[in-house]
């Protein structure tokens, strides 16, 4: 099918009257007992085509839409690695699949052991004593962890109002903590890329409520001195919150609670494999100490003479999720953990490690690194010399899309100007890297010599770049049906 003939939805290919063969007809009285109120006046406006011609139709757009299976996805501090079908196998078992979310804990009990089994997998991989499984995503996540503190300075009779934020933290992290209801103070990195010390000191007072700190930080560097940092914090009241985000390098290899973490989050759809992007399914669980486990969000998962749900938690900070989370993901989770076990997460974290700067030594040469010295799991560019030719970092995401790779990270962390953040997962083959290697050389090359084949990138996918000025101007959000449809009743 070429660009010129594919249609752009699928009501393009409707043929009136055709299609819906196999559709049960209903009775004639069928709607006899709803009110006219909420009856419709006219038919929806629904596609009318066959079934053929409906799966080529989403075939298409799923060869349209990037994905793991299809290539490499270095997307720092999202870890884009491969999910493994068994997880959904094990996900699909009709035990799980079909439990009702309003079952009875006695007519769940499966269920409920494998998020008891999975909380304690979780709370010993972090060195934590309890989780909490109901958070949807890491923004959620960071948003409980974050009303846990509260409600432990709380119980403290305190009410602090600040939490300390490095300049190099997700986005996320500010906006967690004004949504918690505090204040934000940014402590600056030092040259080593690392939080600075002698500013933190400066920075926290008695009215510090914590710090939100990813360990390793979005240069793909360790916190060397996280030990004097969470004492810095605890010295003067405070907690220590970690995003989890950068997990994937930790595994079996360190513990944040042996650091002296507080409260953790993790990304289950990051770290553990479980599908992800597109706006979700995730699960952000959030691991805690024991200070402050009657805080965490009730319902908890219970083991008696049967597994139970405990409601009776006048500490908690409330529910944070319908019911109990996204527990297809937690399935898909507890299977990779199982399958793995403790020295094959380590293997895991090892892998990516290994993975991150051998591809940072192939393309050495070819951009300038933020910190040159040996990363974590990923690391991050900066391309501020393509000012020069006039071009930036974006280009270079842009033209990459010409070789088949997904674009990595752009435009972050936010304190190294023109950053590519690149991430290599453990499960990319060695022949990957090189590829990515060799195509971000020959970028370089084309930036020095041939700069307006860089700006106009991409080249070869079907749409090419868009005028992103006006996608945010005058966005289309919505879609209406052709003239004469039911264009009252039609999603907007």
């Amino acid at each position: 099918m070429t660009d010129a003939t594919r249609a752009t939805t699928i009501y393009d290919r409707t043929v009136p009257g055709r299609g819906g063969r196999g559709l049960p007809r209903p009775a004639a009285d069928a709607l006899g007992d709803l009110p006219e109120s909420l009856r419709r006046k006219s038919p929806p406006a629904l596609p009318e085509v066959d079934e053929l011609t409906l799966v080529r139709h989403y075939t298409a757009l799923s060869h349209d839409t990037y994905h793991i299976t299809q290539g490499f996805y270095p997307l720092g501090s999202c870890t884009m690695k491969y999910n493994p079908p068994l997880n959904d196998q094990v996900a699909s078992l009709p035990g799980f699949s079909g439990m009702h979310p309003e079952a009875d804990p006695d007519d769940a009990q499966g269920t409920l052991a494998l998020m008891w089994h999975l909380e304690r997998q979780l709370a010993g991989i972090v060195g934590l004593n309890r989780v909490t499984l109901q958070p949807a995503a890491g923004a959620q996540g960071e948003l409980t962890g974050l009303l846990l503190i509260r409600a432990w300075h709380k119980h403290q009779g305190k009410s602090p109002t600040y939490v300390v934020v490095p300049d190099s933290a997700h986005g996320t992290n500010p906006a967690s903590a004004t949504l918690a209801g505090y204040g934000v103070k940014v402590v600056r990195s030092g040259a080593d890329g690392l939080v600075d010390l002698k500013h933190l000191r400066e920075v926290v007072d008695g009215d510090c409520a914590g710090l939100m700190l990813t360990n390793p930080n979005t240069l793909g560097l360790f916190e060397r001195e996280i030990e004097t940092i969470a004492r810095i914090i605890h010295d003067a009241g405070g907690l220590v919150y970690m995003d989890g985000a950068n997990m994937n390098a930790l595994m079996g290899v360190a513990r944040p609670g042996d650091m002296g973490v507080d409260v953790l989050h993790m990304n289950l759809h990051k770290t553990f494999s479980t599908p992800h992007g597109g706006g979700g399914p995730g699960a952000g669980p959030v691991a805690v100490t024991e200070a402050l486990a009657p805080f965490l969000p009730r319902p908890t998962v219970e083991k008696g003479g049967s597994y139970y749900l405990d409601y009776a938690r006048p500490r908690s900070i409330g529910r944070l999720h319908a019911f109990h989370g996204n527990v297809g993901v937690l399935v898909r989770a507890y299977s990779y953990i199982l399958a793995h076990g403790g020295d094959g997460l380590a293997r895991v974290s090892r892998a990516a490690i290994l993975s991150a700067n051998y591809l940072k030594a192939q393309i050495d040469g070819a951009f300038p690194l933020a910190h040159d010295r040996p990363c974590m799991h990923e690391f991050v560019l900066t391309l501020r010399g393509l000012r020069e030719h006039k071009l930036h970092a974006w280009d270079v995401a842009k033209r990459l899309m010409d070789f088949g790779v997904h674009p990595p990270t752009v435009g972050f962390p936010i304190n190294v100007p023109e950053a590519l953040m690149i991430e290599t997962p453990e499960t990319e083959p060695v022949e990957v890297l090189d590829a990515f290697a060799e195509a971000l050389k020959q970028i370089a090359r084309e930036a020095r010599e041939e700069p307006e084949k860089v700006a106009h990138a991409p080249h070869t996918t079907r749409l090419r770049r868009l005028d992103e000025a006006r996608a945010v101007r005058q966005p289309d959000l919505g879609w209406r049906p052709r003239a004469g449809a039911d264009e009252a009743e039609a999603p907007g």
